[in-house]
């Protein structure tokens, strides 16, 4: 198959006169167009994409798909009152068909705002791999990159159906892991919930876990200024620095939020090489604060751009996440010139791909065919000025009008092609018609 838009994004700039080969999944080649003996021989598997541009799919580093279904019932609280009167509640009403559809519409509104992988920090786990599993029938149903990060978690403030035992969480991990070894569209990652959600030793065998199958895995840590307050009381320490008392902070750690940490822990995360997946719409919308981002690159910490949970972000966009995280940074240091658009949409696209270990986020040779068309069009990106920066900083969701995942049209003219979206929706509304906060 070959792809032939009127722009596509190669290094960095936009390139006219340019065909993407597709096979297998795959990126093969990034070629003239038309060519020079004509474009006949093109004419079987070729698709146009007049007035549109390519570029990468993003790259959705941490949500809770489930979460969506809780969308608008949290708006205007604080972390604690949503968690006691909107997360725990409301999550007891879903049982495993609940899950799938919490599953497949949250994938369905990523996949329409240009979102070809997701991270489901996924944590209803029932005492076993059911409800994963239907996580994972929802992203095949949809067609989206998963990785399926499942939650190991023993607080016992949590719901009952959160919790597990260390050695129980970190068995039905591996099993869940096996399952789907070689998939070329699910991964299952371990992760240990935070230093206040695990314990010592259920974040140990999270990191073990991750040891043996040679995987990241996944922790929130300091996302709001009680975790650290907490971890200090119980533990002596911060949680970087507890983490790193555990022996777990180093390159196979994925940090979610970082929102409050010290120079000294900022130094530390980056000497260990642990990487950042940054949720700036939610830390936003809980009042958690902003992450200190610019220090962390200038670390070298790696980055991702992540959504976090439709209840704590009414918006499944990572186009949305780059805005805010620019928007932020220039803010926090009252200095415009703070994290240009470029960085932006390179911690969305390969920096959450690099996370992963994925070979996704770019359009070049070998990469994992996941685009995202964009209508030039659009009055979201007019004037025609810097594109990639308008991308960025103007572009409505509108105007991504068509979506590949691993080679495959999920998303055309704006719908997605897989799932019927009306049922879908209409599923939704009575599941959830009669939701209210107490």
């Amino acid at each position: 198959m070959r792809l032939a838009p009127d722009l596509v994004l190669v290094d960095g700039r936009f390139e006219s006169g340019r065909a993407v080969e597709i096979a297998d999944g795959r990126i093969t080649g990034i070629v003239p167009f038309p060519p020079p003996w004509g474009d006949a021989a093109f004419a079987d598997d070729l698709v146009r994409l007049p007035g549109r541009a390519l570029v990468p799919g993003t790259v959705n580093a941490h949500c809770h798909t489930f979460q969506s279904l809780l969308r608008g019932l949290g708006d205007d609280m604080d972390f604690m009152a949503w968690r006691d009167r909107v997360l725990y509640p409301f999550s007891a009403r879903l049982d495993t068909e609940g899950i799938y559809l919490g599953a497949a519409f949250a994938f369905t509104e990523m996949l329409i705002h240009g979102a070809t992988t997701c991270v489901d920090f996924f944590y209803l786990q029932d005492a076993g791999n059911d409800n994963a599993r239907a996580v994972i029938r929802a992203a095949r149903d949809t067609g989206i990159r998963l990785v399926l990060a499942r939650t190991m978690y023993d607080w016992d403030g949590a719901p009952a159906r959160y919790r597990e035992s260390p050695a129980d969480a970190a068995r039905r991990t591996r099993e869940l892991h096996a399952e789907h070894a070689g998939d070329p569209l699910v991964v299952v990652q371990p992760a240990p919930h935070s230093p206040h959600g695990a314990s010592p030793a259920m974040i140990r065998a999270g990191w073990e876990v991750a040891e043996a199958l040679d995987t990241p895995f996944h922790i929130h840590v300091a996302e709001g200024q009680y975790e650290g307050q907490r971890t200090l009381a119980e533990h002596g320490a911060t949680p970087i620095r507890y983490l790193e008392k555990l022996g777990v902070l180093g390159p196979r750690m994925i940090g979610v939020h970082c929102v409050w940490l010290d120079d000294a822990e900022i130094a530390l995360m980056a000497e260990r090489g642990a990487g950042l997946a940054y949720c700036p719409s939610s830390n936003m919308a809980l009042g958690d604060g902003i992450t200190r981002i610019t220090e962390m690159r200038a670390r070298g910490i790696r980055i991702g751009l992540g959504t976090d949970g439709g209840c704590t972000n009414n918006r499944l966009s990572v186009f949305e996440e780059m805005r805010m995280a620019s928007l932020l940074q220039k803010v926090r240091h009252l200095d415009g010139t703070r994290l240009p658009a470029e960085e932006a949409f390179a911690m969305g696209t390969a920096g959450g791909a690099g996370l992963l270990r994925l070979a996704a986020g770019a359009i070049a040779p070998g990469r994992l065919a996941d685009l995202v068309a964009v209508d030039l069009t659009h009055p979201s990106l007019h004037p025609r000025s810097n594109l990639l920066k308008s991308v960025v900083y103007a572009m409505s969701h509108q105007a991504v009008t068509d979506v590949w995942v691993h080679g495959r049209h999920l998303v055309a003219a704006q719908h997605l092609v897989t799932l019927d979206q009306e049922d879908l929706l209409a599923r939704v509304r009575a599941l959830t018609q009669d939701w209210r906060v107490a």
